[in-house]
């Protein structure tokens, strides 16, 4: 039997969880996808599936051989799409992982824009704040907020935007306009745990850098939520400028400290390190680091 046949039966079953998924994946019957199994193992000399009636489980030699086989199954297909049209012409899906609010916005305006250009191409875009497993998921780029993780991925920065501390008309009123970054220790503040450093807001001055560690009444891991509660005069919060430049030009928001400069939000793409990147992911990495910047970084957007 094809060895790269039985061990794509092998990782879909694993992933499955049973041969009858597995084989349903494939097309193929139930005792086919067990006799590839069966084959594997018997190559290997060892037990790949820990098999009861009702469960079926790893073992420890599957978990590793899972792991070799999805690199060995990767790397075919990239040398396959080395010499193949899937160089050339972006085609099939596209898998993109995204923050909810970049995405929603941004990288959703990004897509439509490149997808009129590739008819062959279909795009998958989740809405996460973190990417999760991206070999796991067969997510093809993640965009990833703020400071990175270390990570076996390839980081890609595609833009940077400035950061603005801001609150309501009213909240400010109430609790008065903090003058330096000290003043803060007196206010609410909303916090953003899902993007480095959380409670830390690093500030920059000709007199001299403070880090003030902040706290509030709410934190939340999506920066929409903030806004609103911002809106809503819960607090202080500080977000990427576009996130909160349309509040701040209707009024709702007003930004406070301008004389103080915080750290950009820098925006990476993250992909797994290939050494021939299909075609897909390359044009639209080269597309959004072309289309990105100037939306991100503009005080007002229109997307």
């Amino acid at each position: 039997m094809d060895k790269l046949t039985s061990m794509n039966v092998f990782v879909r079953v694993a992933k499955a969880g049973s041969f009858a998924g597995g084989a349903r994946e494939l097309d193929i019957s139930r005792a086919m996808a067990t006799k590839h199994i069966m084959q594997l193992e018997s190559n290997l000399g060892s037990r790949l599936f820990n098999r009861t009636t009702r469960s079926l489980s790893l073992t420890d030699v599957g978990a590793s051989y899972l792991e070799r086989c999805q690199q060995v199954l990767q790397d075919v297909e990239e040398m396959e799409a080395a010499v193949t049209h899937l160089q050339t012409e972006p085609r099939g899906v596209l898998k993109i992982s995204a923050p909810p609010v970049i995405g929603a916005t941004h990288i959703t305006w990004a897509i439509a824009e490149f997808l009129k250009t590739y008819p062959d191409l279909t795009v998958d875009l989740i809405l996460q704040s973190t990417p999760g497993d991206m070999i796991d998921e067969g997510i093809d780029i993640a965009i990833c907020l703020g400071n990175l993780d270390d990570t076996s991925m390839v980081a890609r920065k595609i833009a940077s935007s400035s950061m603005v501390v801001c609150g309501s008309p009213e909240y400010l009123a109430r609790y008065g306009i903090p003058e330096k970054p000290e003043d803060l220790n007196q206010h609410s503040c909303l916090i953003n745990w899902a993007s480095a450093p959380r409670n830390k807001w690093h500030f920059k001055s000709p007199n001299g850098n403070a880090t003030l560690v902040v706290t509030g009444r709410m934190q939340a891991n999506v920066a929409d939520a903030l806004r609103v509660a911002a809106i809503e005069g819960m607090g202080l919060v500080m977000l990427a400028s576009y996130v909160v430049s349309r509040d701040i030009e209707k009024g709702k928001l007003k930004p406070v400290l301008e004389s103080y400069t915080l750290p950009p939000l820098d925006i990476h793409a993250v992909y797994p390190h290939r050494k021939y990147l299909s075609a897909k992911v390359r044009r639209f990495l080269e597309f959004l680091q072309e289309w990105l910047p100037p939306k991100v970084s503009m005080p007002s957007h229109d997307s």
